[in-house]
């Protein structure tokens, strides 16, 4: 035990000899580099950029500024829970953002492709997104994400940061919806997103119960769902459960425990932005395999609630706040 101690405690050290504090500055926190460091590599500058990322081009410093925000989200096929959550919520970036142009970009370029093909309307890439962009002449562009936590989707947003940000003479990069947990002198995304999203739970009998349906990741950000679950416990919301489609927890890791507290009835409901294919056919479908299915086969009640986050009016505020904060970035002297 003291050995393992002290070998944390070494690697704590080391940690803060190069980097030092973790600020707390919730828009733009990112740990400061040590003042004995003197002559930073831009491998250690990088490495110490999380929170919200700012990118300011001295060869463009004289450039006139040209402002644009563009929101980026992995997209939907399905048109009518597009409209009630994606587009719900660039139109409130949009209203907090008057005299800015606002784009919306799809990283999926498979769903690009569909949309185009099925409904004959164009979404950008992100990358054809900025090109048009910077051929309008913007010279700033503030990016911010539709992303629940920082896993692949949000390592493509970062990504398209990196590969971009010499096009223009500032670039800023959000963060998801959840990033920040309380660490130091931060907020804590996940407590505040518990909140966001009870607000559409039903009410709970002792009996009954809500299974949170998240996307998960092979990315380690699928961590996060357990933090989720921590902090669903510690709200004492009821029986609420997270697992996932793609990751961990999933629906046999939570089964058990559905069992072991006398559960008869179950809410399911997705969190993810949109209610589209993993909410309306892997979660509520009629096939044997859907979640739904597999759970009435085990002899539960089954109430499904098909809707995505961005229907939620307290989740889209979190997203429109993450804009701001991508915004203020980009504004700030």
């Amino acid at each position: 035990m003291k050995k393992t101690m002290l070998k944390r405690m070494c690697l704590v050290t080391l940690a803060v000899a190069s980097f030092g504090v973790l600020t707390g500055v919730p828009a733009q926190a990112g740990y400061s580099l040590n003042p004995e460091v003197k002559d930073a590599t831009p491998a250690l500058k990088q490495a110490a950029e999380i929170g919200v990322r700012v990118y300011e081009n001295e060869a463009m410093k004289n450039a006139p500024d040209k402002d644009a925000i563009l929101v980026l989200s992995f997209g939907t096929t399905f048109k009518d829970s597009r409209e009630k959550t994606i587009n719900k919520t660039v139109s409130e970036i949009q209203a907090a953002h008057p005299d800015t142009k606002v784009v919306l970009a799809f990283t999926s370029h498979i769903i690009v492709d569909r949309i185009g093909q099925n409904e004959g309307l164009m979404i950008p890439t992100p990358e054809k997104a900025l090109a048009d962009l910077k051929k309008d002449g913007y010279t700033r562009v503030a990016i911010t994400s539709l992303d629940v936590i920082p896993g692949m989707e949000y390592a493509y947003d970062t990504a398209i940061y990196d590969l971009y940000k010499k096009d223009f003479k500032k670039m800023t990069v959000g963060t998801p919806i959840m990033y920040w947990m309380g660490q130091e002198e931060q907020r804590d995304d996940v407590e505040e997103f518990v909140q966001a999203l009870s607000t559409q739970y039903p009410k709970l009998a002792q009996d009954e119960a809500i299974l949170v349906m998240a996307h998960g990741t092979p990315h380690p950000a699928n961590a996060y769902y357990s933090v989720v679950q921590n902090r669903l416990d510690e709200a004492n919301l009821g029986n609420v459960f997270v697992y996932s489609v793609e990751g961990w927890p999933h629906l046999d890791t939570v089964m058990p425990q559905l069992k072991a507290k006398g559960i008869k009835k179950v809410t399911l409901m997705p969190m993810m932005m949109v209610a589209g294919d993993h909410a309306n056919n892997d979660m509520a479908g009629a096939e044997p395999d859907s979640h739904k299915s597999v759970l009435e086969a085990e002899g539960f009640t089954v109430n499904t609630y098909i809707h995505g986050l961005g229907e939620n009016g307290a989740v889209r505020k979190m997203f429109v706040e993450r804009a701001n904060e991508a915004w203020n970035a980009l504004e700030k002297r």
